[in-house]
């Protein structure tokens, strides 16, 4: 890939996560009642939560072999906020995706008992996501300020 390629992919990277930030927000409030559905905004914000990553996934071999030994060998505690942004990023779309199966599987269940801890789970896991969201923003901000392709 072309660095103007990366750099162009780099910055909707992180444009889409401040995205995600905003959509994960959204099922996390909204689900705060156990009887609201909103399997449109938990499909959207869990879909969106992925690609964000999956973008992230395709730029990470060359960020690797261009960016982050210099980041580690100039300013290693920002080249470990970066692992940590790697890390986190994995829950948040992971609680994202446990969210939104949990959501989605709510007219499936019939006990009633067993639909209320679905709609409660659905409900946590996308307040996880979102608190996830807001602090891989904030990290990639930071490693971003720092240095880019």
């Amino acid at each position: 890939m072309t660095t103007l390629l990366l750099r162009v992919l780099e910055r909707v990277h992180g444009h889409l996560g401040w995205f995600a930030v905003a959509a994960l927000l959204h099922p996390a409030i909204v689900l705060s009642n156990p009887k609201r559905r909103a399997r449109l905004a938990v499909a959207l914000s869990a879909g969106l939560a992925a690609t964000t990553g999956a973008l992230g996934a395709v730029i990470y071999p060359p960020y690797r072999d261009r960016i982050k030994q210099h980041i580690f060998l100039d300013a290693p505690r920002v080249g470990w906020l970066f692992e940590r942004k790697e890390h986190l990023a994995v829950g948040a779309i992971t609680l994202a995706l446990v969210g939104c199966v949990s959501h989605l599987c709510l007219p499936l269940v019939t006990d009633p008992a067993m639909k209320e801890a679905f709609a409660r789970l659905a409900h946590r896991a996308f307040v996880g996501a979102a608190v996830l969201a807001v602090i891989v923003a904030c990290l990639g901000a930071a490693v971003a300020s720092f240095r880019t392709f």
